[in-house]
């Protein structure tokens, strides 16, 4: 009965901050005669004079963005520095400057029906015109809080297809939409450090120690050295130079860390969320106030709620971690792959479960150590919170196990398997250990590729690490990431939206392929194919279990339960709480399926 009330009086209180008046504009404005956003070849876009009045109670100009190559053209006088577009395109933290740049080049592109490719290419040589494809038209350049409820008040009465950037890292293409309205988050930098945290609404009593309020912006490599500055550890996402956003798309998707086997994932350390609302109200979210929403942030996938303006997360103590590697090579005098190869990395499936558990994270890939070398596997590992004997007594193991494959392998009978490197040893800190060997390069984006994932449970690598380990060496450019398991295992499927999957997970393991820039439109399609195809066979190795929806594919046809699982309902009625006309949407986001591929227009029920 208690419950029954308390979920009344918070639908009252919702309304209460809600007017009726702005709810009706809302739902007159969303669904149009014909059910349909206004995008920018419509005659509904609005006029000159609108822009105008929007860019008066803004605190920056309009933006209006362009692809990322658009510098260099035209090509026989190119309209801005085209050297340096041509020098720092790999760069992530460059891109992430740039309004229309998304992290990776294929989201830039639009393909109309007809196979034609509107895009704006890198290499000049190819003789093709600079076109605007899918990147964003024209938006708001948010600086402020008041910044952005304005554009989503302008987004709302204008019923416009609208796009929430921050960096643009993404595989699904939500950072970006064919003649859309842009709010872009990116600089908004705030950082706070608080001595003590008391979140809104919570028991005075109720502190948190060294807390840190992130805003929208911040990226990480901003968030690891203020926090580092304050003496502390924060679990974050790791990219080279940092570059992904700290308080965005990366936390409302889930948020894996190296640090997550110890301290949990993004969503289980953030403390409050503040958000502006398909009504332009302000809110903050938390486990006192707005909780359903809370509830549903944690997971739900960014772009979908509202549009986060800070973040606060809980912080852990700075203390000495224990950094663990170990690099293979394998030769082999027979085509395809190596059997010591499966040997490998079964070994390495088995025993992840036992690592994770010990609070090992750690990321490995599958890349050849020498030209003319088969694939072998580099793994790189962190343990923080641990003494060096203790981290010892799980990876040692480990390396042991593999020195054991490699003594009794040739290159004549199955492959020959070296080991390369193999160590473990103390490093000052968290900070420290990304410093020096993670966050050492930039050429990591601008790319064409296309992805799938999933995650493989505990389940699956106790009892049959083989077939998984020859499944996965079949698919095309895999990765391994040792980010669940551990802590992340021992908290409640069901205390936030986050997909249930990732409680009995491990590793997140992903693969993909790359095109070079003017590749047809069918061979795309044929490379997409391919990715179909692995889809279904990593699905049938371990069936529904889940994947991390911000490192996947739009390919897949149930992606409400590979994303979200039995969350799925519970979300999407929370979303119609809070945006009742879905101002918020995106690729393969909570309520898309109500939509067409290009989310343009409602699908006819």
């Amino acid at each position: 009965m208690f419950r029954t009330m308390f979920r009344l009086v918070a639908r009252i209180t919702m309304l209460s901050w809600v007017p009726l008046l702005t709810r009706l504009v809302a739902l007159a404005s969303s669904t149009g005669s014909h059910g349909c956003k206004c995008i920018s070849t419509d005659d509904c876009w609005p006029d000159a004079s609108a822009f105008a009045k929007l860019a008066s109670e803004v605190s920056q100009p309009l933006v209006q963005p362009f692809p990322t190559a658009s510098a260099c053209y035209p090509v026989s006088d190119p309209s801005g520095n085209c050297t340096e577009v041509q020098t720092l395109w790999g760069d992530g933290n460059w891109r992430s400057n740039q309004a229309g740049s998304m992290q990776e080049s294929n989201y830039e592109t639009f393909t109309f029906d007809n196979g034609t490719i509107s895009a704006c290419y890198r290499d000049t040589a190819l003789g093709v015109p600079c076109e605007q494809g899918s990147v964003p038209v024209i938006g708001v350049d948010a600086r402020t809080l008041e910044d952005v409820q304005a554009g989503v008040k302008f987004a709302r009465v204008h019923n416009l297809r609208l796009v929430v950037k921050n960096t643009g890292h993404d595989f699904l293409g939500r950072s970006a939409g064919r003649g859309s309205f842009v709010i872009w988050t990116h600089h908004m930098k705030n950082i706070t450090v608080h001595d003590t945290f008391t979140p809104f609404g919570g028991r005075k009593n109720e502190k948190y120690s060294q807390a840190i309020t992130l805003g929208a912006g911040v990226q990480w490599h901003e968030a690891y050295d203020a926090a580092n500055g304050a003496n502390r550890t924060l679990v974050g996402g790791l990219s080279a130079g940092g570059s992904v956003g700290a308080a965005g798309g990366w936390l409302l998707g889930g948020g894996h860390s190296a640090l997550s086997p110890t301290y949990g994932l993004g969503v289980d350390n953030v403390l409050e969320i503040s958000i502006v609302v398909a009504s332009g109200e302000h809110i903050k979210a938390n486990s006192h106030k707005n909780t359903d929403l809370f509830w549903a942030l944690r997971g739900g996938g960014g772009g979908t709620y509202g549009i986060v303006t800070s973040v606060t997360y809980r912080t852990h103590p700075l203390q000495q971690v224990i950094a663990g590697f170990l690099t293979t090579s394998i030769k082999s005098s027979t085509p395809g792959t190596p059997p010591i190869l499966v040997k490998l990395i079964s070994e390495f499936f088995r025993m992840s479960p036992n690592l994770s558990d010990a609070g090992w994270g750690g990321y490995g890939l599958m890349a050849p150590s020498a030209p003319g070398e088969s694939l072998a596997m580099q793994f790189v590992a962190i343990a923080p919170n641990s003494s060096w004997s203790a981290a010892n007594d799980s990876f040692l193991p480990l390396i042991a196990n593999v020195a054991s494959l490699a003594a009794n392998s040739s290159i004549d009978d199955g492959g020959l398997l070296n080991i390369t490197f193999a160590s473990t040893f103390p490093v000052e800190s968290f900070h420290a250990w990304l410093t020096q060997f993670i966050d050492s390069g930039t050429a990591e984006t601008g790319g064409n590729v296309m992805i799938g994932s999933r995650l493989l449970p505990k389940a699956l690598l106790d009892v049959n690490s083989t077939r998984a380990a020859e499944t996965w060496l079949g698919l095309p450019g895999i990765t391994f990431h040792l980010v669940a398991g551990g802590a992340v295992s021992k908290t409640d499927p069901d205390a936030t939206g986050l997909n249930p999957a990732w409680r009995k997970g491990v590793l997140h393991a992903a693969f993909g392929s790359g095109w070079p820039e003017g590749t047809s439109s069918a061979d795309i399609e044929q490379i997409a194919n391919g990715i179909k195809q692995n889809l279904t066979l990593i699905e049938n190795l371990s069936p529904n279990a889940g994947a991390y929806l911000n490192e996947a594919s739009l390919f897949e046809t149930d992606f409400q339960q590979t994303f979200f699982g039995n969350h799925y309902h519970k979300l999407k009625a929370i979303k119609k709480r809070y945006d009742p006309t879905d101002l918020f949407i995106v690729p393969k986001g909570v309520g898309s399926e109500d939509w067409d591929e290009q989310l343009h227009c409602r699908r006819r029920k």
